[in-house]
């Protein structure tokens, strides 16, 4: 079973910080209930059990469906891919109550976001954290008590020290030296806080502003590597959506032509895990006019059929990297949460100087994610990335609770997640004639299919179970792939219910 930490919001953000909260609350005439004070059981064991009993359950009808529903006013895209059916009306741990009454296995942690499932019962702390007075927003000239301890503690996670190590965590802090991360921008998506860290790895070529000194690469075109496609393309990266990351991977094409042809800035992709390719690539883009900016990657593309970048790869690449001053960006956006320590790039051994992570460390309570960079790339001034909801204590509050329990059951996470591989990797074999192979790692998972019909069929009929997957096929370029991404609370029984649905269906 799960470890449960039991904590109080004392335990969690210091007993002073939690008096000064109560005094001033008092103080303002406000009352402060004593339950606020009290701890919270984050998983109690009848909570388990009855998330493997609800297993039983999935996809049978458990209450009437909703009688009068409302139709919104959704894009049409939106609303041509729009399951009203399973929207939800309510959801425990792994599961959620659809529309239409019947109960569906978040098979995708909803999109990714809810590693500890609905309604997980360390997240009370929040709204006791309301009770006792905590407010969410803050100004950005006034960031909060718990958004800062979280900014430490995320240091500390990010540079494998435990929470008592205050002494290696302040030579972290006050290091300069390249790749120690020690600086956090508190945003809040994933496109943003990946936006930021081009942002600083432009400021190498140009100036924020007038005031700015000549960049060190000044005159230069800056030149960015990200993950190709199989064919060479651009359609395997996927850092967020904002225009100018959406060029990376092939949109807008008129725009980026315009803009590489001037010089303003150039994108190559580079074959995955084809190590001779990115060495050809980053010397080809260190000579006359060309400058490599930087390396964004994720470890798992869960945007590109889950494929999984070898550690070989990745080392090889951050050393040809390192030396030629090309900066590396982690996108830890998918896969934070969802392994032992919380960050797969440190189980890779790697060193880079922006780590962009959110998702999993709010559990879906708020949208909060950061980008965690060093001294060297801390360039941008005071307005250069920030946004006004960047730093909401509530929100940062979020992720302590979920770091709480994660750091608690890594080991178990991990061993859950490779047990989830291996269940998928014996039905692969077993199926040779239509699933190609098991992509992905741990619970970041992918199947190829060996055409697109097969892959787009088997989806729509695991759906029709109550169990979320969704069918990549909409790239023309991406293997035919069904992706699953369970919650990190998935007991054996839960993922064995998944594993068997997938072996009967096929």
């Amino acid at each position: 079973m799960f470890i449960s930490p039991v904590l109080s919001l004392s335990d969690l953000l210091g007993e002073p910080y939690i008096k000064s909260v109560a005094d001033a609350s008092m103080a303002l005439g406000v009352s402060v209930p004593v339950d606020a004070f009290e701890p919270v059981d984050f998983y109690p064991s009848e909570k388990q059990i009855q998330n493997d009993i609800l297993t039983e359950r999935v996809g049978r009808q458990i209450i009437p469906p909703l009688s009068v529903s409302v139709k919104g006013a959704g894009t049409n895209s939106f609303n041509h891919s729009f399951n009203i059916h399973a929207s939800p009306l309510t959801g425990l741990g792994c599961f959620r109550v659809g529309e239409d009454g019947r109960l569906y296995l978040l098979g995708k942690s909803e999109h990714y976001h809810t590693p500890l499932g609905h309604r997980f019962n360390g997240y009370n702390l929040i709204d006791k954290a309301r009770r006792l007075g905590i407010v969410n927003p803050t100004h950005n000239n006034t960031r909060g008590y718990i958004t800062r301890l979280t900014e430490m503690r995320l240091i500390q996670a990010v540079n494998g020290l435990n929470d008592n190590n205050s002494e290696a965590l302040n030579k972290i802090l006050n290091s300069c030296e390249p790749k120690i991360l020690n600086r956090v921008i508190n945003l809040e998506t994933g496109s943003l806080a990946a936006e930021a860290g081009i942002k600083m790895m432009l400021n190498r070529f140009y100036k924020l502003d007038g005031s700015c000194a000549q960049p060190k690469y000044h005159g230069k075109t800056p030149v960015f590597f990200v993950m190709a496609d199989q064919n060479g393309g651009f359609g395997a990266n996927y850092h967020g959506t904002n225009v100018f990351i959406q060029t990376f991977r092939g949109l807008w094409p008129d725009f980026y032509k315009n803009a590489e042809n001037s010089g303003l800035y150039k994108t190559v992709p580079v074959k995955i895990n084809d190590t001779e390719d990115f060495r050809e690539k980053i010397y080809t883009y260190n000579r006359n006019q060309y400058k490599t900016a930087g390396f964004l990657h994720e470890i798992i593309l869960m945007n590109y059929g889950g494929i999984r970048l070898t550690p070989e790869y990745l080392t090889e690449a951050y050393k040809l990297c390192h030396e030629t001053d090309t900066p590396v960006m982690a996108d830890e956006i998918q896969s934070c949460m969802w392994y032992g320590g919380m960050f797969l790039f440190r189980q890779y051994g790697l060193s880079p100087d922006f780590v962009v992570i959110g998702k999993g460390f709010p559990g879906g309570e708020y949208p909060a994610s950061k980008i965690i960079t060093t001294a060297e790339m801390d360039t941008l001034d005071q307005f250069g990335a920030l946004v006004t909801n960047g730093q909401e204590e509530l929100a940062s509050l979020s992720y302590l609770i979920t770091m709480a329990f994660v750091q608690a059951n890594g080991a178990l996470i991990q061993n859950l997640g490779e047990y989830f591989q291996n269940k998928l990797s014996e039905i692969s074999r077993k199926n040779s004639d239509i699933i190609i192979k098991t992509e992905g790692l741990g619970h970041l998972a992918a199947l190829h299919f060996n055409s697109v019909d097969k892959a787009a069929g088997f989806a729509k009929k695991l759906n029709a179970l109550c169990i979320d997957a969704s069918a990549q096929v909409y790239k023309r370029d991406c293997p035919p792939a069904v992706l699953l991404k369970p919650p990190v609370i998935s007991s054996e029984k839960i993922l064995d219910f998944i594993a068997d649905s997938i072996e009967k269906l096929i």
